[in-house]
């Protein structure tokens, strides 16, 4: 049960028992394992799914399309929601929506219900994030937080890493149906998680900005759907339309607010907003790598191992080097991800210049090694500076710079691989990673 709060420094925090903590912590974790599954899973079914299920196939890259829009949409919503009701309710409200479209996608009878129940649960993913986040930040003081958020980069990052390799084998196992079926089962097990477990909530005196949190969610979906997939060019530009006219709107919302749904003064922060840069950077560098390494292989005539192994020495030690990067980050976490992102550069030059097939490998393993590294790091040092009461809104602003800043990445990326050869296509997270160093070395 809740014994009441502690002040920690200038935050407050709930008190539970030791096993309540833990207990947030693992439904935290378990839901945090679902969204890369998510993702990858309904990117690797569009093309079965498409074949399979009646409508028009034009729906289908809409699957994914929906999903993410949504997510990014809700996410800011979501935290302010988070932080004015009861944190565990909507955590748990959140696994059970991700849990049941889960369920039901499988029995989509179209495209149109499918895509339907897909927007859907991108919805339920930004509750479960927002609430999650808006959870642990209420129980774990700031001192905690990077230990905490070594395990979440230590869960997150084996997601990712395994994400692509566990859809490819729910389908063989089960068929798409499966791809589906599975995340929502994880976070069903996230919900019977939160049984027992106390409200967590606080009594806001604060107006609800609802309008600004809408329209923060119009501009922040438009332009990841617009820049994050290959649309019709009507379609990008009528996207990018919309997002200009939501952010004028936004601008005049904002600055009447008595309480702006963006919190301002975090981004006012220089840690916290350097910070956010540098997790975005890294989370650029790491899709875009995953993209453009397989190419290289190509050109180096490489074959399917090479390219495999270079994939793993990117993507496998953000499954073992997570919990090793929270133990350094107590003392030198600026150092460390000033560092890593510094490496990433000097990697993604040697990919894109040289023709020596060892070095080709050895500067994998310096992207995935940097990776593993700061998997985590940014977010516990980010959002120790966000009070307890703000958890929700803190740490979606968070996230949500850390997509716009992944997607932009992405887009640059695939603008120089098109106009130019694949051999281009690291210059933009690399200059990303440049720049969030060079911010990074000069907050305070």
């Amino acid at each position: 049960m809740a014994l009441g709060v502690l002040v920690s420094g200038a935050h407050l925090v709930f008190v539970l028992s030791v096993l309540h903590r833990r207990r947030v912590l693992f439904a935290a974790l378990v839901s945090t394992a679902v969204f890369p599954l998510a993702i990858t899973g309904s990117t690797a079914v569009v093309p079965e799914v498409t074949a399979e299920l009646p409508g028009a196939d034009a729906l289908g890259p809409w699957i994914v399309l929906g999903y993410n829009g949504l997510f990014a949409a809700a996410l800011l919503l979501a935290g302010l929601v988070a932080d004015r009701m009861s944190r565990t309710t909507f955590f748990a409200l959140g696994n059970i929506v991700v849990a049941a479209t889960g369920i039901w996608s499988a029995f989509a009878p179209d495209l149109g219900s499918l895509v339907a129940l897909r927007t859907a649960a991108g919805v339920g993913a930004a509750m479960c994030a927002a609430g999650g986040s808006s959870m642990v930040l209420a129980v774990y003081p700031p001192e905690e937080r990077r230990r905490v958020y070594g395990y979440t980069g230590a869960v997150l990052g084996s997601s990712l890493a395994l994400g692509p390799i566990a859809a490819q084998a729910l389908m063989a196992l089960g068929g798409w149906e499966l791809v589906f079926v599975v995340p929502a089962g994880i976070a069903a097990l996230a919900v019977v998680g939160t049984i027992g477990l106390p409200s967590l909530r606080t009594r806001q005196t604060a107006p609800f900005d609802l309008a600004g949190a809408l329209l923060f969610g119009v501009v922040i979906a438009a332009t990841v759907i617009a820049f994050g997939f290959a649309l019709p060019v009507w379609t990008n530009a009528a996207l990018l339309a919309g997002a200009v006219a939501a952010a004028i709107v936004l601008v005049r919302v904002e600055r009447r607010a008595a309480e702006p749904a963006i919190p301002f003064d975090l981004l006012r922060i220089p840690s916290y907003r350097a910070y956010s840069l540098a997790t975005g950077a890294f989370m650029g560098m790491l899709v875009v790598g995953l993209a453009v390494l397989p190419q290289l292989s190509a050109e180096h005539d490489l074959g399917a191992g090479g390219a495999g192994l270079l994939l793993s020495l990117l993507t496998i030690p953000s499954t073992l080097l997570p919990l090793v990067a929270s133990r350094i980050a107590r003392r030198w976490a600026r150092q460390l991800v000033t560092i890593a992102l510094l490496a990433c550069v000097l990697a993604a030059i040697a990919l894109q210049t040289s023709d020596s097939v060892p070095l080709l490998f050895v500067a994998a393993a310096v992207l995935g090694v940097s990776l593993g590294l700061t998997e985590g790091v940014p977010d516990g040092q980010a959002l120790q500076h966000v009070p307890y009461q703000r958890g929700g809104a803190g740490a979606a602003l968070f996230s949500t710079t850390r997509m716009t800043v992944e997607t932009l990445t992405l887009a640059a990326a695939i603008g120089t691989i098109t106009l130019v050869d694949a051999t281009t296509g690291l210059i933009a997270p690399a200059a990303v990673c440049l720049l969030a160093a060079g911010v990074l070395a000069r907050g305070r």
